[in-house]
């Protein structure tokens, strides 16, 4: 059973030396980590094009990448799993939650969604916390998602995306759909000692929407929260109603 595990917080993120010692400890599992060299948090689903990418072996089964998690990803399939593909991708666990709105921007849920793109079962996992993190449940939590989907195989483009409370004590966990964050005007003007204008974007503390069933309204109850992402965003349902538009 192969495993790739990935992240947006680089090689020496202590979240992704976790959950790889984690799955390690899966019966079958040989686990190979493909990140980052450095961080690459909200890099989303981006692909490095115009330079060429560096792959660097940092000890046995991590290797490092100067380039964003969807190149990690992109990468292994293409050099280090040259002959087939892994079985599973596993990216995380990142610090900080990626709930509502964020699967749009998080460098974590697109490497899984590049997973899917390639037929690969793919999870992310994240732990929320601000300046502290202990991700003793996340990577065990890991363990219990990868053995519910060795009994109950995802469908073709599925992912899960995976969020673990604060404090974790249980791993209690709720199947939910994305909900929602309000972000404001998350963009804070400064100004250099030359007297121009610049500009910090982002923030810590973002408004949950009251979605009952939502990943937000999940973590806010204490349980992880497991989602299930399509990595085909065509709406089925609305592009039937369009086919009436040109009769």
């Amino acid at each position: 059973m192969k495993i790739l595990v990935t992240n947006d917080d680089g090689i020496d993120s202590p979240g992704i030396k976790a959950l790889a010692k984690a799955l390690k400890e899966v019966r079958g599992a040989e686990v190979i980590v493909v990140a980052p060299d450095r961080e690459q948090s909200a890099k989303s689903h981006s692909l490095t094009l115009h330079r060429p990418l560096r792959l660097k072996k940092v000890k046995k089964d991590f290797y490092a990448v100067d380039g964003t998690p969807t190149d990690c990803v992109f990468l292994a399939q293409s050099i280090i799993y040259k002959n087939g593909l892994p079985d599973f991708v596993f990216s995380g666990i990142n610090r900080g939650g990626n709930l509502g709105d964020d699967v749009h921007y998080s460098g974590t849920v697109s490497a899984a969604v590049e997973g899917g793109l390639i037929g690969v079962p793919s999870v992310a996992l994240s732990q929320l916390g601000l300046d502290k993190f202990n991700f003793a449940k996340a990577a065990e939590f890991s363990k219990k998602i990868l053995k519910l989907i060795l009994k109950n195989p995802l469908p073709k483009g599925i992912i899960l995306n995976v969020n673990v409370p604060e404090n974790c004590k249980s791993l209690d966990y709720q199947f939910c759909k994305t909900g929602k964050r309000n972000y404001g005007k998350a963009a804070a003007e400064k100004i250099d000692p030359r007297g121009r204008p610049y500009y910090w974007v982002g923030g810590d503390q973002y408004e949950f929407f009251d979605i009952p069933g939502s990943d937000c309204n999940v973590i806010q109850d204490g349980k992880i929260s497991v989602t299930p992402i399509r990595v085909n965003w065509t709406s089925n349902s609305v592009l039937k109603k369009m086919q009436a538009w040109k009769k």
